[in-house]
Protein backbone atom coordinates (compact mmCIF):
# COMPACT_ATOMS: atom_id res chain seq x y z
CA UNK A 1 0.00 0.00 0.00
CA UNK A 2 2.82 2.43 0.88
CA UNK A 3 4.50 1.70 -2.47
CA UNK A 4 1.26 2.46 -4.26
CA UNK A 5 0.82 5.76 -2.37
CA UNK A 6 4.43 6.66 -3.16
CA UNK A 7 3.92 5.96 -6.85
CA UNK A 8 0.55 7.75 -7.02
CA UNK A 9 1.37 10.83 -4.89
CA UNK A 10 5.03 11.49 -4.10
CA UNK A 11 6.81 10.77 -7.38
CA UNK A 12 4.15 12.37 -9.66
CA UNK A 13 3.91 15.25 -7.17
CA UNK A 14 7.61 16.01 -7.59
CA UNK A 15 7.19 15.92 -11.38
CA UNK A 16 4.18 18.28 -11.19
CA UNK A 17 6.14 20.66 -8.93
CA UNK A 18 9.03 20.74 -11.42
CA UNK A 19 6.64 21.42 -14.30
CA UNK A 20 5.01 24.21 -12.30
CA UNK A 21 8.39 25.81 -11.55
CA UNK A 22 9.35 25.58 -15.22
CA UNK A 23 6.08 27.26 -16.29
CA UNK A 24 6.59 30.01 -13.69
CA UNK A 25 10.05 30.70 -15.10
CA UNK A 26 9.06 30.63 -18.79
CA UNK A 27 5.75 32.55 -18.68
CA UNK A 28 5.84 36.26 -17.86
CA UNK A 29 2.16 37.30 -18.14
CA UNK A 30 0.53 37.64 -14.71
CA UNK A 31 -2.99 37.25 -16.15
CA UNK A 32 -2.02 33.74 -17.30
CA UNK A 33 -1.39 32.73 -13.68
CA UNK A 34 -4.70 34.26 -12.53
CA UNK A 35 -6.58 32.23 -15.14
CA UNK A 36 -4.66 29.05 -14.27
CA UNK A 37 -5.30 29.58 -10.56
CA UNK A 38 -9.07 29.87 -11.12
CA UNK A 39 -9.18 26.71 -13.26
CA UNK A 40 -6.94 24.69 -10.92
CA UNK A 41 -9.00 25.76 -7.90
CA UNK A 42 -12.11 24.56 -9.73
CA UNK A 43 -10.40 21.22 -10.42
CA UNK A 44 -9.51 20.81 -6.74
CA UNK A 45 -13.05 21.64 -5.56
CA UNK A 46 -14.67 19.47 -8.25
CA UNK A 47 -12.43 16.50 -7.40
CA UNK A 48 -13.23 16.95 -3.70
CA UNK A 49 -16.98 17.19 -4.37
CA UNK A 50 -16.84 14.11 -6.61
CA UNK A 51 -15.62 11.92 -3.73
CA UNK A 52 -18.92 12.37 -1.91
CA UNK A 53 -21.35 13.41 -4.64
CA UNK A 54 -19.95 11.34 -7.51
CA UNK A 55 -18.97 8.12 -5.78
CA UNK A 56 -21.60 7.80 -3.02
CA UNK A 57 -24.36 9.86 -4.63
CA UNK A 58 -24.80 12.24 -1.68
CA UNK A 59 -25.05 15.76 -3.12
CA UNK A 60 -23.32 18.47 -1.10
CA UNK A 61 -24.50 22.04 -1.75
CA UNK A 62 -22.45 23.48 1.13
CA UNK A 63 -19.16 23.61 -0.76
CA UNK A 64 -18.73 27.32 -0.03
CA UNK A 65 -18.93 26.73 3.71
CA UNK A 66 -16.18 24.10 3.87
CA UNK A 67 -14.06 26.06 1.39
CA UNK A 68 -14.43 29.24 3.45
CA UNK A 69 -13.67 27.37 6.68
CA UNK A 70 -10.29 26.49 5.21
CA UNK A 71 -9.74 30.04 3.92
CA UNK A 72 -10.56 31.66 7.27
CA UNK A 73 -8.47 29.14 9.20
CA UNK A 74 -5.41 29.84 7.08
CA UNK A 75 -5.70 33.64 7.13
CA UNK A 76 -6.28 33.72 10.91
CA UNK A 77 -3.17 31.60 11.50
CA UNK A 78 -1.08 33.56 8.99
CA UNK A 79 -2.26 37.02 10.06
CA UNK A 80 -2.43 36.66 13.84
CA UNK A 81 0.09 33.91 14.58
CA UNK A 82 2.44 34.12 11.55
CA UNK A 83 2.66 30.37 11.13
CA UNK A 84 4.28 28.62 8.20
CA UNK A 85 2.09 28.42 5.06
CA UNK A 86 2.28 24.61 5.05
CA UNK A 87 1.03 24.51 8.65
CA UNK A 88 -1.83 26.83 7.68
CA UNK A 89 -2.81 24.54 4.79
CA UNK A 90 -2.78 21.44 7.01
CA UNK A 91 -4.78 23.28 9.67
CA UNK A 92 -7.31 24.42 7.06
CA UNK A 93 -7.83 20.83 5.90
CA UNK A 94 -8.11 19.62 9.50
CA UNK A 95 -10.73 22.22 10.48
CA UNK A 96 -12.85 21.56 7.39
CA UNK A 97 -12.45 17.81 7.89
CA UNK A 98 -13.63 18.04 11.52
CA UNK A 99 -16.53 20.20 10.40
CA UNK A 100 -17.35 17.57 7.78
CA UNK A 101 -17.17 14.86 10.45
CA UNK A 102 -19.68 16.70 12.64
CA UNK A 103 -22.03 17.47 9.77
CA UNK A 104 -21.64 13.97 8.36
CA UNK A 105 -22.36 12.28 11.67
CA UNK A 106 -25.43 14.42 12.29
CA UNK A 107 -26.97 14.44 8.82
CA UNK A 108 -25.55 11.52 6.81
CA UNK A 109 -28.40 9.28 7.98
CA UNK A 110 -30.70 11.62 6.06
CA UNK A 111 -30.92 10.67 2.41
CA UNK A 112 -31.71 12.36 -0.87
CA UNK A 113 -32.71 15.99 -1.06
CA UNK A 114 -32.91 16.27 2.73
CA UNK A 115 -29.16 15.69 3.06
CA UNK A 116 -28.48 18.27 0.34
CA UNK A 117 -30.64 20.84 2.13
CA UNK A 118 -28.82 20.20 5.40
CA UNK A 119 -25.48 20.96 3.75
CA UNK A 120 -26.74 24.37 2.62
CA UNK A 121 -27.28 25.21 6.29
CA UNK A 122 -23.52 24.84 6.85
CA UNK A 123 -22.70 27.89 4.72
CA UNK A 124 -25.53 29.91 6.27
CA UNK A 125 -24.50 29.12 9.85
CA UNK A 126 -20.80 29.77 9.20
CA UNK A 127 -21.64 33.03 7.47
CA UNK A 128 -23.62 34.22 10.51
CA UNK A 129 -20.78 33.19 12.83
CA UNK A 130 -18.20 35.14 10.82
CA UNK A 131 -20.45 38.19 10.48
CA UNK A 132 -20.82 38.40 14.26
CA UNK A 133 -17.19 37.66 15.18
CA UNK A 134 -14.80 40.64 14.93
CA UNK A 135 -11.83 38.29 15.41
CA UNK A 136 -12.76 36.73 12.05
CA UNK A 137 -13.08 40.09 10.31
CA UNK A 138 -16.85 40.43 10.64
CA UNK A 139 -18.72 41.89 7.67
CA UNK A 140 -15.67 43.93 6.58
CA UNK A 141 -13.55 40.83 6.16
CA UNK A 142 -9.77 40.64 5.89
CA UNK A 143 -7.76 42.88 3.61
CA UNK A 144 -4.63 41.00 2.55
CA UNK A 145 -1.49 42.54 1.13
CA UNK A 146 0.58 40.10 -0.88
CA UNK A 147 4.34 40.13 -0.42
CA UNK A 148 6.01 41.83 -3.43
CA UNK A 149 8.13 38.77 -4.25
CA UNK A 150 8.65 35.24 -3.05
CA UNK A 151 12.04 33.81 -4.12
CA UNK A 152 12.62 32.00 -6.43
CA UNK A 153 9.45 33.51 -7.95
CA UNK A 154 9.38 37.02 -9.39
CA UNK A 155 5.97 37.73 -7.82
CA UNK A 156 3.64 36.14 -5.29
CA UNK A 157 0.96 35.06 -7.77
CA UNK A 158 3.46 32.67 -9.36
CA UNK A 159 3.96 31.03 -5.97
CA UNK A 160 0.17 30.78 -5.52
CA UNK A 161 -0.07 29.18 -8.96
CA UNK A 162 2.42 26.48 -8.00
CA UNK A 163 0.65 25.97 -4.68
CA UNK A 164 -2.81 25.50 -6.18
CA UNK A 165 -1.27 23.27 -8.87
CA UNK A 166 0.03 20.92 -6.18
CA UNK A 167 -3.25 21.12 -4.23
CA UNK A 168 -5.33 20.27 -7.30
CA UNK A 169 -2.96 17.42 -8.14
CA UNK A 170 -3.27 16.12 -4.57
CA UNK A 171 -7.09 16.28 -4.69
CA UNK A 172 -7.24 14.42 -8.01
CA UNK A 173 -4.65 11.85 -6.87
CA UNK A 174 -6.60 11.13 -3.67
CA UNK A 175 -9.77 10.79 -5.73
CA UNK A 176 -8.05 8.34 -8.07
CA UNK A 177 -6.59 6.31 -5.21
CA UNK A 178 -10.04 6.01 -3.65
CA UNK A 179 -11.65 5.05 -6.95
CA UNK A 180 -9.14 2.26 -7.61
CA UNK A 181 -9.36 0.82 -4.07
CA UNK A 182 -11.94 -1.28 -2.24
CA UNK A 183 -13.17 1.92 -0.60
CA UNK A 184 -14.12 3.33 -3.99
CA UNK A 185 -15.92 0.13 -4.93
CA UNK A 186 -17.81 0.31 -1.63
CA UNK A 187 -18.73 3.94 -2.34
CA UNK A 188 -20.13 2.95 -5.74
CA UNK A 189 -22.08 0.09 -4.12
CA UNK A 190 -23.66 2.63 -1.75
CA UNK A 191 -24.54 4.83 -4.71
CA UNK A 192 -26.13 1.96 -6.66
CA UNK A 193 -28.17 0.60 -3.75
CA UNK A 194 -27.45 1.42 -0.14
CA UNK A 195 -29.72 -1.32 1.19
CA UNK A 196 -28.09 -3.94 -1.03
CA UNK A 197 -24.65 -2.73 0.10
CA UNK A 198 -25.65 -3.07 3.76
CA UNK A 199 -26.98 -6.56 3.11
CA UNK A 200 -23.65 -7.47 1.51
CA UNK A 201 -21.77 -6.44 4.65
CA UNK A 202 -20.61 -2.95 3.61
CA UNK A 203 -20.26 -0.59 6.58
CA UNK A 204 -22.30 2.10 4.86
CA UNK A 205 -22.49 4.61 7.72
CA UNK A 206 -18.74 4.61 8.42
CA UNK A 207 -17.89 4.84 4.72
CA UNK A 208 -20.32 7.71 4.12
CA UNK A 209 -18.79 9.62 7.02
CA UNK A 210 -15.31 8.86 5.65
CA UNK A 211 -16.34 10.20 2.23
CA UNK A 212 -17.72 13.35 3.86
CA UNK A 213 -14.58 13.97 5.92
CA UNK A 214 -12.16 13.43 3.02
CA UNK A 215 -14.27 15.54 0.65
CA UNK A 216 -14.63 18.43 3.11
CA UNK A 217 -10.96 18.33 4.14
CA UNK A 218 -9.87 18.67 0.52
CA UNK A 219 -12.25 21.61 0.09
CA UNK A 220 -10.65 23.28 3.10
CA UNK A 221 -7.16 22.69 1.70
CA UNK A 222 -8.27 24.24 -1.61
CA UNK A 223 -9.49 27.28 0.31
CA UNK A 224 -6.25 27.84 2.27
CA UNK A 225 -4.40 29.99 -0.33
CA UNK A 226 -7.60 31.71 -1.52
CA UNK A 227 -7.27 34.84 0.71
CA UNK A 228 -3.94 35.73 -0.90
CA UNK A 229 -5.39 35.17 -4.35
CA UNK A 230 -8.51 37.30 -3.82
CA UNK A 231 -6.79 39.80 -1.39
CA UNK A 232 -10.15 40.60 0.25
CA UNK A 233 -11.77 37.77 2.17
CA UNK A 234 -15.31 38.53 3.28
CA UNK A 235 -18.17 36.15 4.17
CA UNK A 236 -20.65 37.00 1.42
CA UNK A 237 -18.43 36.05 -1.52
CA UNK A 238 -16.38 33.33 0.22
CA UNK A 239 -19.47 31.42 1.38
CA UNK A 240 -21.74 32.19 -1.55
CA UNK A 241 -23.15 29.66 -3.97
CA UNK A 242 -20.95 30.76 -6.90
CA UNK A 243 -17.89 28.65 -6.08
CA UNK A 244 -20.05 25.66 -5.25
CA UNK A 245 -22.03 26.06 -8.46
CA UNK A 246 -18.87 26.02 -10.55
CA UNK A 247 -17.53 22.99 -8.67
CA UNK A 248 -20.45 20.62 -9.12
CA UNK A 249 -21.15 22.03 -12.58
CA UNK A 250 -17.62 20.94 -13.55
CA UNK A 251 -18.38 17.43 -12.25
CA UNK A 252 -21.67 17.24 -14.15
CA UNK A 253 -20.06 18.49 -17.37
CA UNK A 254 -17.00 16.24 -17.08
CA UNK A 255 -18.72 13.17 -15.64
CA UNK A 256 -19.56 11.97 -12.13
CA UNK A 257 -18.03 8.97 -10.43
CA UNK A 258 -14.81 9.15 -12.45
CA UNK A 259 -11.57 10.72 -11.22
CA UNK A 260 -10.74 12.51 -14.49
CA UNK A 261 -14.30 13.79 -15.07
CA UNK A 262 -13.78 16.86 -12.83
CA UNK A 263 -10.57 17.73 -14.70
CA UNK A 264 -12.33 17.73 -18.07
CA UNK A 265 -15.31 19.69 -16.75
CA UNK A 266 -13.21 22.27 -14.89
CA UNK A 267 -10.98 22.94 -17.91
CA UNK A 268 -13.98 23.32 -20.22
CA UNK A 269 -16.01 25.47 -17.82
CA UNK A 270 -13.01 27.45 -16.60
CA UNK A 271 -11.92 28.23 -20.13
CA UNK A 272 -15.47 29.20 -21.09
CA UNK A 273 -15.83 31.35 -17.98
CA UNK A 274 -12.62 33.28 -18.67
CA UNK A 275 -13.56 33.72 -22.33
CA UNK A 276 -16.95 35.16 -21.37
CA UNK A 277 -15.31 37.45 -18.81
CA UNK A 278 -12.83 38.84 -21.35
CA UNK A 279 -15.11 39.08 -24.39
CA UNK A 280 -18.47 39.96 -22.76
CA UNK A 281 -18.72 40.58 -19.01
CA UNK A 282 -18.08 38.79 -15.71
CA UNK A 283 -21.79 39.16 -14.82
CA UNK A 284 -22.65 36.69 -17.61
CA UNK A 285 -20.63 33.86 -16.05
CA UNK A 286 -23.45 32.35 -13.99
CA UNK A 287 -25.89 32.56 -16.91
CA UNK A 288 -23.47 30.80 -19.24
CA UNK A 289 -22.70 28.09 -16.66
CA UNK A 290 -26.43 27.58 -16.08
CA UNK A 291 -27.09 27.17 -19.79
CA UNK A 292 -24.20 24.70 -20.10
CA UNK A 293 -25.57 22.63 -17.19
CA UNK A 294 -29.05 22.58 -18.74
CA UNK A 295 -27.59 21.52 -22.09
CA UNK A 296 -25.63 18.65 -20.53
CA UNK A 297 -28.57 17.52 -18.40
CA UNK A 298 -30.74 17.29 -21.52
CA UNK A 299 -28.21 16.06 -24.07
CA UNK A 300 -25.46 14.32 -22.08
CA UNK A 301 -26.56 13.55 -18.50
CA UNK A 302 -23.40 11.50 -17.89
CA UNK A 303 -21.09 14.32 -19.02
CA UNK A 304 -18.19 14.20 -21.43
CA UNK A 305 -16.96 10.91 -19.96
CA UNK A 306 -20.37 9.38 -20.64
CA UNK A 307 -20.25 10.58 -24.23
CA UNK A 308 -16.79 9.07 -24.70
CA UNK A 309 -17.86 5.76 -23.20
CA UNK A 310 -21.00 5.77 -25.32
CA UNK A 311 -18.84 5.81 -28.44
CA UNK A 312 -17.30 2.48 -27.46
CA UNK A 313 -20.38 0.40 -28.12
CA UNK A 314 -19.99 -3.34 -28.69
CA UNK A 315 -20.09 -4.47 -32.29
CA UNK A 316 -23.26 -6.49 -32.97
CA UNK A 317 -23.00 -9.42 -35.35
CA UNK A 318 -25.45 -9.75 -38.17
CA UNK A 319 -27.74 -12.80 -38.24
CA UNK A 320 -25.74 -14.59 -40.87
CA UNK A 321 -22.51 -14.08 -38.87
CA UNK A 322 -23.90 -15.42 -35.59
CA UNK A 323 -23.05 -18.95 -34.52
Amino acid sequence: MMKKVSFELIIPGIIVACIGLLIAKLVSGIYFFYVCYAILQMIALAAAWNILGGYTGYVNFGIGGFFAAGAYTSIVLLKYYEVNFLVAILAAGTVSGILGLLIGYLSIRVRGIYFSISTIAVSTILQMVVLNTPFLGGAKGFKIIRPPAFPPFSNYIEFLFLLILLISFFAVAVSRLIEKSWIGRSFLAIKDSEQAAETSGVATLKLKILATVVSCALMGIAGAPYPYFITLLEPYSAMGLTLGTYAFAAVFVGGRGCWFGPIIGAVLLGGLQQSVTVMISSEWNILVVGLVIIAFVLLAPNGVVGLLKGRKKPVLLKKKDRV
